[in-house]
């Protein structure tokens, strides 16, 4: 069996995002580089993975210390015994790491094994993971960050172009009223349906449920309509808060997306926390967002993979939840050249469902020129809190 025989960590900065988005106006400077944070893992035999951490977003100096420490223990074992890695790393780190950060970068590991054996095999890494438990993902598309209604529009049309029907927009506490409505009306004319995420996982003064309560209340007065879902309503740490609004019946309640273990989330799954659990594979791993699949099922609760990272987390989160049995996944809208560069196909929709592929591993590969073209950027930070901006709801309201 094939041995792990070097390890190497690649911090990579591209374009991302437009001026004129929630994302890149509140928490990048301008103009808007993303980090993605890989590691790279080749074998014995020559087999290269690629894996990712979401960690490196938001800390990608924290993420290459991580990777300096972790590489050591993995560096001379088995390839194949994935578990088995997962495991050395888990011995060596939960104690000071059982939760958080560490988590990401093991994370990493794992996707990168995984992605290598699969290559190794010839096959496209859900076989690997014991092929389709479910229909392909049906794909909701994440964007809504628009800060014009020409912008907004635009994005509802691209949707609309990929087949995708459910479409997400991001709110920031719901303190933007006239441009909820408008979307809401302007995906109902397209025949398209929205959720929204209010963030609550970013702010340290987060949303009482009651103020989301309110918040959806009103939307679906002012528009007649219901949204698909609501997500990260509450803050991180408000059980209780969560529980009442999947109580009051005013659409699915959704969250989860910052968990970094399976055992977290399944707690949560099972004491009636959300509606649609938000597992990601590059916090928890891929065998951990398996797990909290499989608890869903056995509590009524919907998985959607969370998917707002690179290509590589991009790809682990599809083959893992249709390996897995998801109902849903995210596809980010905002532009990325690093994402569309390292797929070696392009990803591809048909009935608003993601069709799989077939290249081997991920289906994603770096080249030299890639590396070259976007070297990291030590101003390419995800920053939070986010700054200020206005919302101009007169925009909104007088908009067609």
């Amino acid at each position: 069996m094939p041995a792990i025989e070097a390890v190497r960590c690649i911090l990579l900065s591209a374009p991302y995002g437009h001026p004129d988005s929630v994302e890149t106006a509140a928490f990048y400077p301008s103009p808007a580089y993303r980090t993605t944070g890989m590691v790279e893992v080749v074998l014995s035999d020559g087999t290269v993975g690629l894996g990712e951490g979401y960690l490196a977003v938001f800390a990608p100096a924290l993420f290459r210390e991580i990777v300096a420490f972790q590489a050591p223990l993995l560096v001379g074992k088995e390839a194949t015994d994935v578990a088995g890695r997962v495991r050395d790393l888990r011995q060596a780190c939960d104690y000071w790491g059982l939760e958080g950060p560490v988590r990401h970068v093991t994370a990493a590991f794992e996707i990168a094994l995984v992605d290598a054996c699969a290559r190794r095999k010839g096959e496209p890494a859900y076989l690997y993971l014991g092929g389709r438990q479910s229909d392909p993902l049906k794909m909701y598309a994440s964007g809504g960050d628009a800060l014009t209604p020409e912008a907004m529009g635009e994005e509802l049309e691209r949707s609309v172009e990929m087949t995708i029907r459910l479409f997400k927009m991001r709110s920031l506490r719901g303190g933007d009223m006239e441009r909820c409505a408008w979307t809401v009306r302007a995906a109902r004319e397209r025949d398209v349906e929205v959720a929204v995420d209010l963030s609550q996982n970013l702010g340290s003064t987060p949303n009482r449920w009651s103020d989301s309560l309110e918040f959806c209340r009103r939307l679906e007065e002012r528009t007649g309509t219901r949204l698909s879902f609501l997500e990260e309503a509450v803050g991180p740490y408000d059980l209780d808060g969560f529980r009442r609004l999947r109580a009051s019946a005013v659409t699915r309640i959704a969250g989860g997306e910052t968990l970094t273990s399976a055992e977290e989330a399944i707690r949560r799954v099972a004491g009636g926390v959300y509606d649609i659990v938000q597992p990601d594979a590059t916090l928890m791993g891929i065998r951990a967002v398996a797990e909290v699949c499989a608890a869903a099922r056995t509590h009524g609760v919907a998985v959607a993979v969370h998917a707002w990272g690179g290509p590589v987390g991009l790809m682990a989160n599809y083959h893992v939840g249709l390996a897995a049995g998801a109902a849903l996944g995210e596809y980010p809208m905002l532009a990325y050249a690093l994402r569309d560069e390292m797929l070696e196909e392009p990803v591809r929709f048909s009935g608003g469902r993601w069709v799989p592929s077939e290249a081997p591993g991920l289906g994603v590969a770096l080249s030299r020129e890639t590396e070259e073209r976007y070297p990291f950027r030590d101003d390419a930070l995800y920053r939070t809190p986010g700054k200020a901006f206005d919302w101009a709801p007169e925009r909104w309201a007088t908009a067609p």
